[in-house]
């Protein structure tokens, strides 16, 4: 498809389908908004525009020497890199980071990878607790993610490492590798506790979820889709992450 004969023809069909949706008959008013619609600077349309999307950087340098775990085949990108140095707990903690990259830039590996990095570094020391939250706006979202951690977990490297998804009354499936029952959960609490803001209200005000808790020692509070945390549900959410410090 050559885009400016198929913007071309898109234009001349919505100007068609206005001019005779209006169907007006004084000529001198229907020629006004002809000229309106056609009008190059004045119209209602700009463009066409033609956006380049550049390639992303590839990682400079050592980028695995701030963590002690990766995917063997996995190569970041620079921005990947730097998210690493900066969350990664190695002798160190993790650093407040905020990741604004384009679609399909692998922001979830970002964090993904370091805290898996950080739970089985902890599960080697012989730490058990809640380590890590993750947050989504909606289940489909916790839902995809899990699949992923639960891919990731498959590495023998992270035999020790749990995960547990916990959303509304029951799991739709069961993902391998990952805990969905809320006793199970609350038997043994999972390095990675993935569930949506409105179910971590929930856990922090239950007296059956208090277990969940036991231990805990969260190195990373994750907020995945963070730009739709915005007017009331953003105070909320900005309150909620209050009362989660507090508890813990």
């Amino acid at each position: 498809m050559r885009p400016t004969i198929a913007a071309d023809t898109l234009r001349r069909t919505l100007t068609q389908y206005l001019t005779t949706t209006f169907g007006l008959t004084e000529d001198g008013v229907r020629q006004g908004l002809e000229g309106f619609l056609s009008h190059p600077e004045q119209g209602i349309f700009r463009g066409p525009y033609l956006r380049i999307r550049t390639p992303f950087r590839p990682a400079e340098g050592d980028w695995r020497a701030c963590l002690d775990w990766a995917p063997t085949d996995f190569t970041p990108y620079l921005h990947q890199a730097k998210a690493f140095a900066r969350l990664s707990t190695r002798g160190k903690a993790a650093e407040p980071t905020l990741i604004t990259t384009g679609t399909g830039s692998g922001k979830t590996e970002s964090f993904l990878i370091p805290v898996l990095d950080h739970c089985r570094r902890q599960r080697q020391q012989g730490k058990a607790g809640v380590k890590a939250i993750l947050l989504y706006p909606m289940n489909a979202l916790a839902t995809d993610q899990t699949n992923r951690i639960s891919e990731l977990l498959a590495d023998p490297a992270l035999s020790q490492v749990t995960a547990g998804l916990y959303i509304g009354d029951v799991a739709a499936y069961e993902p391998p590798r990952v805990m969905v029952k809320r006793s199970e959960m609350r038997r043994t609490p999972p390095d990675i506790l993935i569930t949506n803001y409105k179910m971590l209200d929930l856990l922090l005000q239950r007296a059956d979820d208090l277990p969940l808790w036991e231990g805990a020692e969260p190195a990373y509070v994750v907020l995945d889709e963070f730009h739709t945390y915005d007017g009331a549900q953003g105070t909320d959410v900005a309150m909620l992450l209050r009362r989660l410090a507090a508890a813990l």
